[in-house]
């Protein structure tokens, strides 16, 4: 077997020439024949029963062509790109110019090689951090949460629905007089205020009193998920059976005893402002952290391929596929919901997968820079760490090449991240209250979800993920000579 490497005019695009003896493509078609045999049914011979020279003579030798390729080539090309010390950041592109029996197999493989990071300044770099405050208001907040916790529902009868409350009630939605699907229900717990429902219809249900049935009249959003209800005007005939109300504990030494391991109020709001400290203080060291990589990441370039884009963007599907399954969603629902593509799902994500690629590579180069190492014992340590918390022995992790390699990346990119983070001329700023109500703002605008009629809520977020990429296909396209 040779292998011939040569760059094409693209930068950062090698080509191999592989020629593979005719022996070793028939040896690989007769363990593809092996495999097989089974599923054959020729004439005169009992299923699965046929030699190998009577199938071929049958349906063609060219029957074992494409997967005695896929049986042959990934271990030809894995070690050439090894033998050959090549970053290949791409699938290859395979081409075949000669595939058949009795002759040598002859393709070729275009691949993206990783590319070179012209590093801007790392050191010294200016940038801003934020200080976090506690303020009484944050801590009562937190009090406030661990009382709605511990709070409870009680059954109210000497008054009509207020907001705040849980109305039990049936309900009946129609539009044009006919009634839609998912548009009724009975003994529905709606909790007025919380936004579930269609706009305009929890405040209509304040004042309504126990037994009392009314007509609410609402109007689909025009972005409603329903096509055939977006924009369209509806009735609900409701009927309420019940109204809950909170009931709330007293903020006292009793009730810091029942929700925590301490014995009065006052340890307990002591409490919660460490943790808050300590909390506020790792958000401004990660975005301290994130506001230089991205600085350094400006002034660096960088050819980024088109193929590692590709690779990176299929780890963004993957990752979004897992999570959603999690939620019982499968991405094309998730695509359907969004009435998007996966065409375009992918072109939305296309920069964040490249500015992920950017920070990766500048990493890289920074760390290769600074001479930045990671001795075995600090890999180690990860190890018993990562063991620990997932139940595992250090041993197997041990033996675990693609995992003891990421680990040692991850803590290379720490590193590194130190190196910049520890010459930087920071500048501390204290967080501006108006900047924190609209940042807030934000965040609760991002949580509501669509309004919906039926009781099942949809939804799924999205997250960055540095994954490293090995797989490679051996999709063959055969030369029109």
């Amino acid at each position: 077997m040779s292998v011939k490497v040569e760059k094409t005019d693209n930068k950062n695009e090698i080509k191999m020439e592989f020629t593979v003896e005719a022996k070793v493509f028939e040896d690989g078609m007769k363990k593809v024949f092996t495999k097989n045999s089974k599923y054959f049914n020729i004439p005169g011979f009992r299923k699965g029963k046929a030699p190998m020279n009577v199938v071929e003579k049958y349906y063609g030798p060219e029957i074992f062509y494409e997967d005695a390729f896929n049986e042959v080539v990934p271990e030809i090309y894995d070690n050439a790109v090894k033998e050959n010390k090549l970053e290949v950041v791409s699938r290859p592109d395979i081409n075949i110019v000669q595939m058949e029996k009795g002759k040598d197999l002859i393709f070729t493989a275009v691949v993206s090689t990783k590319p070179d990071v012209k590093l801007g300044k790392y050191k010294g770099v200016e940038a801003e951090k934020t200080i976090y405050k506690v303020s009484k208001e944050d801590v009562e907040m937190e009090i406030k949460a661990l009382a709605e916790k511990n709070s409870r529902l009680v059954t109210v009868t000497d008054r009509a629905v207020k907001d705040g409350d849980t109305a039990v009630i049936d309900y009946v939605g129609t539009s044009d007089g006919v009634e839609f699907q998912g548009g009724s229900a009975k003994d529905y717990e709606l909790v007025i205020g919380s936004k579930t429902f269609i706009p305009g219809f929890e405040d209509q249900v304040i004042g309504m009193k126990i037994d009392e049935v009314r007509d609410i009249k609402v109007t689909f959003p025009e972005e409603y998920f329903s096509k055939d209800l977006a924009g369209k005007e509806a009735n609900f005939k409701v009927t309420l059976h019940e109204i809950k109300m909170k009931e709330y504990p007293e903020i006292d030494d009793e009730f810091a005893k029942d929700v925590s391991e301490f014995d009065t109020i006052k340890e307990l709001r002591a409490d919660i402002k460490a943790k808050k400290e300590e909390q506020n203080k790792l958000r401004s060291n990660s975005e301290l952290e994130e506001t230089v990589v991205k600085a350094v990441s400006d002034a660096s370039e960088v050819d980024i391929p088109t193929g590692m884009v590709e690779i990176e963007i299929d780890n963004i599907v993957e990752d979004m596929n897992r999570r959603l399954q999690y939620q019982g969603l499968s991405l094309e629902q998730y695509l359907k919901m969004l009435n998007q593509t996966m065409t375009e799902f992918r072109k939305h994500n296309e920069e964040s997968a490249k500015t992920s690629i950017k920070y990766r590579l500048v990493l890289e180069a920074v760390a290769k820079d600074a001479k930045v190492e990671v001795s075995d014992k600090e890999v180690e340590d990860k190890l018993q760490e990562l063991a620990d918390s997932y139940g595992r022995k250090l041993e197997d992790l041990k033996k675990n090449e693609d995992l003891i390699e990421n680990v040692k990346s991850s803590l290379i990119n720490e590193k590194a991240i130190k190196v910049m983070v520890d010459s930087a001329k920071v500048k501390e700023v204290e967080e501006k209250k108006e900047e924190a109500e609209v940042k807030e703002e934000k965040e609760e605008k991002k949580a509501t979800t669509k309004k919906t009629t039926s009781k099942k809520t949809e939804s799924a977020a999205s997250e960055k993920k540095e994954t490293k990429t090995t797989k490679k296909s051996t999709t063959t396209k055969k030369d029109n000579k």
